[in-house]
């Protein structure tokens, strides 16, 4: 497997381009956590990279790609913006899965644990984001 380095995006932020499968995940938490950190938001980094890990499981899944893009920004000095890019345009679905399901709970997760999340749509593909405030 090919690794990327993290590459500083602007004086606020981070992205790593990764393979789009469940396994990056572990990648992504770190890329998360070492960012949260360099911050002073050591606060942040239980849910950060819950969510995260839920977003990346979620593309590597659904979406068919063969890459995707891990970015955490700090687009104000008291929020931070997660986000996993991919080239499918294939809109997130939030499921309602029964208590005996082994999948489904992801975006019921990101849901529950971010301040507010979405998906922004391009014309190669989108990028499904969540933010937290500290």
């Amino acid at each position: 497997m090919t690794m990327t380095r993290p590459n500083a995006i602007g004086a606020r932020g981070y992205s790593e381009t990764m393979p789009c499968e469940p396994t990056s995940a572990s990648c992504a938490r770190r890329l998360v956590r070492a960012a949260l950190n360099a911050w002073g938001l050591g606060h942040l980094i239980d849910d950060g990279t819950l969510i995260i890990s839920e977003l990346v499981g979620n593309a590597a899944r659904h979406s068919g790609c063969r890459l995707l893009r891990v970015s955490v920004r700090l687009p104000d000095r008291d929020r931070v913006r997660l986000a996993v890019t991919d080239k499918s345009r294939q809109p997130p679905t939030v499921q309602a899965p029964c208590c005996d399901d082994e999948s489904g709970r992801g975006l019921v997760l990101v849901e529950a644990m971010s301040d507010r999340w979405g998906t922004e749509y391009r014309t190669w593909g989108k990028i499904v984001w969540a933010e937290l405030g500290s």
